[in-house]
């Protein structure tokens, strides 16, 4: 990359004559502008970059390395009077490089030496490799761009975890002797390098964007030649002026942000706050890891710490459920036992909650999520993001509408979706759980990635969110045929028959509605991973299993007292979705083409025993009571007639 850098012209890096060059760069501050503290656009501009470039001498290491060389050699005062003149603007900056090697007039050991008695990690700036580390933290691409000498800022840039392949700067050259064969003789430097002219660093900078797509480039110095980056077309986006080594009244005059500290970039730098909508026991578990997250060392400088959680109001044990949880950092009613973590602030307002928060996690039962997006609209940042973990649909007369979709219809948000293999306790506990996030936006899901990625909780992205979500919307009707099964007494063949069949359903249903849905989608965590683990041990399972084991008992409970009675206030999203899947079917006269759903929905209702499931195909083609099916066979109605008289499996082997 640099060989190709070094054999761009002038004009094919973007640089013009110095007579063509204009203000294409943003603004320069206006005399007496104080530009000490960033204005909104300069903010945006710092906070946007997708590329940072640091000048090395005295803005990442605490001095001019050749003049830290000159002063080891001895000849301090001549070389450091050049590097001024080049610095302020006075002499050109070849003729400085050339005079001042002239005068140091080293050899390769004596380079050797003056590195042993100057450490790298003794020469940085305070804050520098804090900074550089938060950046690349963030995606943000560095690079070290110095009029200095390649021989002396490499120990540098490794001591910044900057790569050498993003090192531009200029080479020595060496006469070699003839007897040893060895470099010992100092003869100038390469002319080839863009660093050893004026107007190299923007040169360089361009170059740079005609490799990548980089959007904002900034650039960080403290000298002419840096400020010279935001002056040449195709350089720099904006030039922050360093003054913390030394203060140079054109350079701070002319900057667009002048700071004295490295801290205070860091501290500009972005911290996400990120906020909980929900308190069950999935958002429960979902906030703990976030909150684990938050609170680790490597997060620190880009989260804030706290993490809000909206929980709506209730009285438990004569307390305020909030206010339990803020005292002892659980959840005693929906996740008693699990420590949600010190930076977990339950708030029983819902506005309050989402305010101010950058990202917006949504666990709520699907069916309040409607009245909730509502109440926000109007009070959350514009630049939020949102991810929705809640799994069901909004059927309308026009057709369904997923939860992300009416997060960013009413919201304006952009929303990924979080769907996997996720029993609550389970992962609570720290057992070994994967999810899928699914995402429009790829930054916002690797964003998502860091929020949610645990040592004991695994996350894959794709790029699939209307697949991932329909995936975990319809494995609740799946889980709910497993239950009756499981509760009729059958074995491992019939349930995995049902569970076969309920993903075949889910996956063509989730592509005649959305075409652009992926098969592989439903290979994922959110896929046939979730099925499995819903249809195994998730709540759908347990309440349509005890549905059956208590008619069969002679006492038969509805739905509603059995979500009541096993689920501790936490919703049955099963029968719901059922509801709302069935009625997009009849709609569309699809019954027949998803017979597990249409037969699930018909056990829900009460249309059919729950021993038909096992004949699923039969019960779907079954008349509805009060209307005819003609398509409905005599050998089908006598199955369900034998079935509804309550036929019992054989018994198992």
């Amino acid at each position: 990359m640099l060989e190709r850098i070094a054999s761009m012209s002038p004009r094919a890096a973007g640089q013009r004559p110095a007579q063509e060059r204009v203000a294409a760069a943003p603004r320069r501050p206006l005399a007496g502008e104080d530009n000490t503290h960033p204005s909104d656009r300069v903010l945006q501009l710092w906070q946007s970059a997708s590329a940072v470039c640091f000048d090395v001498d005295c803005t990442v290491a605490s001095n001019d390395q050749l003049d830290l060389l000159a002063e080891w050699m001895g000849v301090g005062e001549q070389v450091a009077a050049l590097t001024n003149s080049a610095m302020d603007g006075s002499m050109s900056l070849e003729d400085a490089l050339e005079k001042r090697l002239e005068i140091i007039n080293c050899t390769p050991a004596d380079i050797q030496a003056f590195l042993r008695a100057h450490p790298a990690e003794s020469r940085l700036v305070p804050g520098a490799r804090e900074l550089i580390e938060q950046l690349q933290s963030r995606g943000v691409a560095v690079y070290l761009i110095s009029g200095g000498f390649r021989e002396l800022c490499l120990p540098i840039a490794r001591a910044l975890g900057v790569p050498p392949a993003h090192l531009f700067a200029n080479r020595m050259n060496w006469q070699v002797d003839d007897e040893t064969g060895m470099p010992t003789k100092l003869v100038g430097f390469d002319l080839r390098e863009p660093t050893g002219h004026q107007g190299g660093k923007p040169r360089a900078i361009a170059a740079l964007r005609a490799l990548y797509p980089y959007e904002t480039v900034v650039m960080v110095g403290d000298g002419i030649t840096d400020l010279e980056a935001v002056q040449e077309s195709g350089g720099a986006d904006m030039f922050v002026g360093f003054g913390g080594v030394v203060e140079r009244p054109v350079v701070k005059a002319s900057a667009d942000w002048f700071v004295t500290s490295l801290d205070a970039l860091q501290d500009a730098l972005p911290r996400y706050r990120v906020a909980m909508i929900g308190s069950g026991a999935w958002a429960c578990t979902a906030v703990k890891m976030i909150a684990e997250n938050l609170r680790s060392p490597e997060k620190g400088s880009k989260f804030v710490r706290e993490v809000k959680m909206y929980v709506w109001e209730e009285e438990v044990d004569g307390r305020k459920l909030t206010e339990l949880i803020n005292e002892t950092h659980q959840n005693v009613k929906y996740l008693p036992g699990c420590d949600l973590g010190d930076n977990v602030v339950a708030c029983p307002d819902l506005i309050e909650t989402a305010k101010d928060a950058h990202v917006l996690v949504f666990c709520s039962p699907h069916q309040f999520i409607h009245r909730m997006v509502k109440q926000l609209a109007g009070h959350i940042r514009k630049d939020a993001i949102a991810v929705s973990l809640t799994k069901g649909m909004r059927v309308r007369p026009d057709g369904p509408q997923l939860i992300s979709e009416m997060i960013r219809k009413e919201l304006g948000l952009d929303c990924s979706v979080l769907m996997g293999a996720n029993i609550a306790a389970d992962i609570a506990r720290g057992e070994l759980s994967e999810a899928t996030i699914a995402y429009n936006v790829l930054a916002n899901g690797q964003l998502l990635q860091e929020v949610f990625d645990r040592p004991y909780f695994y996350t894959q992205l794709v790029p699939d969110v209307v697949g991932a979500e329909m995936c975990g919307t319809l494995k609740n009707i799946v889980a709910l045929a497993a239950g009756f099964v499981e509760g009729l007494g059958y074995g491992p063949n019939t349930r995995a028959a049902i569970m076969r069949a309920g993903l075949d359903d889910m996956r063509r249903l989730a592509k005649a509605l959305y075409p652009t849905v992926r098969d592989a989608t439903f290979f994922e965590s959110c896929g046939v991973a979730d099925l499995i683990a819903t249809c195994t041990g998730g709540r759908n399972r347990l309440v349509a299993k005890a549905f059956v084991e208590a008619q069969q008992a002679g006492q038969p409970h509805s739905f509603d007292e059995l979500e009541a009675s096993l689920l501790h206030g936490q919703k049955l999203q099963g029968v719901l979705t059922s509801h709302e899947v069935q009625e997009i079917l009849r709609r569309k006269g699809w019954e027949l083409e998803y017979p597990l759903f249409t037969a699930v929905n018909r056990i829900v209702c009460g249309h059919q025993p729950a021993a038909a499931i096992v004949h699923y195909k039969a019960a779907a083609a079954a008349p509805v009571p009060g209307t005819e099916s003609p398509s409905q066979s005599t050998d089908d109605l006598q199955r369900l007639g034998a079935i509804a008289l309550g036929a019992r499996p054989a018994a198992q082997a």
